[in-house]
């Protein structure tokens, strides 16, 4: 077990849970079991991660009367009601009872599947999030949101529902590819620009260290990203008001997701591209300046990651997927903008021909 593991809590009332976050905590005994309440588990992961770390997971749960494994195909076209479905079927047919607790090891498909199907079957049962990936480390999996996607519109089905723990293992970091590391960096970036300014300081001038994923960097970064979330979701649960903050980039993001196809971009690369249009407009109104949004940008690029849109979407495409946003209330586009660095807002008066005249710059 890590001699530095560093402990948060989400603090909900009788549903508060803690995070774990150090290296090689993923295989110790002593912390999984005691968030598990029952005698019977089922091991959600996919087939990608099962193979890397499902037998230490399997290890550290003990002796069980029922651990059932299900192995899901990896990517983000798979987060869908046919795999929910999927993983149903798996616990009907080996008899977990409402006692079941439902282990996520993985990315944020996993996670948001996996809460999913822990929070409709059988009214409801225990499960614990492992995340693998650092998109889900610091943002999917803490604060409860689950779901699936549907054609029309990403993470469209879904449930508020907590989990027992998070037990973020820094060391599955080092087996992840490139691109999904950077993929979450967009996550952790947020953070930073959304509440917390001294650590966007802090994210410029230590990036290089990220991009070499030194251990203490990472273990920084991982930890305020998640305390932030942590304080958002005790203040807001359910995205009443405050926690609609964490979606900063993510309307413009998720458009471009349901565009291109499932997958094709990967989250992180779709909410860093449409962060840049959310601090140009947040610019255009004269709350952040241009050298702010430059900078963004070239942190970005750093980061080799996406700051303009897919060529191929225009601005009806944009404007079409945006109306179906979650956030849209009484048929009026509510956007996370900056009204300083370290400081964001809810907006629900930009029109659409300040839109049309964003997406044609």
């Amino acid at each position: 077990m890590s001699l530095l593991m560093h402990t948060l809590h989400v603090e909900l009332g009788e549903r508060s849970y803690p995070i774990y976050i150090g290296r090689d905590i993923l295989s110790d005994p002593s912390l999984l079991s005691r968030h598990i309440r029952g005698r019977q588990v089922a091991l959600v992961s996919n087939d990608t991660v099962a193979p890397l770390y499902g037998d230490a997971v399997r290890a550290a749960l003990g002796d069980r009367d029922l651990v059932t494994d299900i192995v899901l195909p990896d990517g983000e076209q798979y987060k869908t009601l046919d795999t929910l479905n999927h993983i149903f079927d798996r616990l009907l047919a080996c008899g977990h009872n409402r006692s079941t607790t439902l282990v996520a090891l993985g990315g944020g498909v996993v996670g948001d599947v996996c809460g999913f199907a822990a929070a409709c079957y059988q009214r409801g049962v225990d499960f614990v999030q492992v995340p693998t990936t650092l998109l889900a480390q610091v943002d999917s999996s803490v604060g409860g949101k689950t779901a699936v996607n549907h054609p029309l519109g990403k993470n469209m089905i879904g449930a508020f529902y907590q989990p027992q723990a998070v037990l973020i293992d820094t060391a599955t970091l080092h087996s992840l590819p490139a691109r999904e590391f950077a993929a979450g960096l967009a996550e952790v970036v947020k953070y930073g620009l959304i509440c917390d300014a001294p650590f966007y300081d802090w994210l410029q001038d230590n990036m290089p260290r990220l991009l070499a994923r030194e251990e203490a960097a990472l273990a920084e970064a991982i930890e305020r990203s998640c305390a932030s979330k942590a304080t958002v979701v005790a203040a807001d649960e359910r995205e009443g008001g405050i926690r609609a903050i964490l979606n900063l980039g993510h309307t413009f993001g998720h458009a471009i997701e349901t565009a291109q196809g499932y997958g094709t971009w990967l989250h992180g690369e779709a909410v860093a591209a449409g962060t840049v249009l959310a601090l140009r407009l947040s610019a255009r109104r004269g709350a952040i300046s241009e050298a702010d949004v430059e900078g963004f940008i070239t942190l970005l690029q750093s980061m080799k990651l996406p700051v303009v849109p897919p060529e191929d979407m225009d601005a009806e495409q944009f404007l079409t997927l945006m109306a179906r946003d979650k956030k849209v209330l009484d048929g009026r586009l509510r956007l996370v903008l900056l009204s300083a660095i370290g400081q964001a807002e809810v907006v629900d008066d930009v029109s659409e021909a300040q839109l049309r005249e964003l997406f044609a710059a």
